[in-house]
Order: C-alpha cells, then structure tokens, then sequence
C-alpha cells in the first residue's frame, strides 16, 4: 500500500506524541496536521468518521466539560460542536488511504503500517 499517513493530533496530548514516535520509528512517510493550527472542517470531521467507521458520538470526549449537555445531540449537532471545540474530538486520528485508525491506544496506528 502505497498511501500516504496522515495524522491528525495535538502536540500536547500525550497519546499524540506516543503515536508520533511509533510512526518515525516506522520509517513510513507521513504527515502531521494539528487540528489547532489548521481548524477541522464539518466535511473533514465527516470523511474521517466515515473512514473510522465511527459515528460523531463514537469519538466525543465525553468527559470534557463542553460535552456536558450534549446526551440528545445528534450526529450533525456533534459534528459542528467538535469543529468549534477540538478539544471534544478523541485523538489522534491516523488516516492511510480510505481507513483510519483512533489512536487510542497509540498501538492501534499498528495496524494501518501493516497494511
């Protein structure tokens, strides 16, 4: 497989960083987007999901403060709360081609450098 990684993450998340490690290890190219710099989109956040085979509520960091009340959301709802506050979104999300991995935990992004 010949697809390009993408990882999408946060410099300080400590799972980011352990799977930043695991993919130079790898020797496999890769790119690096934090998702603060260069905001999500709704469309984005969409594709990912779908590559994830995940629903927006699958990666909601319920635990986080702004996720509080968000029990009836729906997927759109979440979908557009996640993109104007990234700190919702479970990270990080390592892409390879039409598949995508949560790296939570970072051992998982295994997975998709096996492929």
């Amino acid at each position: 497989m010949n697809d390009k990684i993408t990882i999408y993450q946060k410099p300080t998340c400590s799972k980011c960083r352990t799977t930043l490690v695991l993919l130079k290890e790898s020797g496999e190219e890769f790119d690096s987007v934090n998702y603060y710099e260069k905001p999500m989109t709704v469309e984005l956040l969409r594709e990912l999901l779908h590559k994830l085979n995940m629903s927006a509520r699958d990666i909601l960091r319920a635990e986080e403060p702004m996720a509080r009340g968000t029990e009836s959301a729906t997927d759109e709802e979440l979908l557009q709360l996640m993109v104007k506050n990234p700190d919702l979104i479970q990270r990080p999300i390592v892409v390879r081609g039409d598949r995508a991995i949560l790296g939570r935990p970072p051992e998982n992004v295994k997975k998709l450098l096996e492929q």
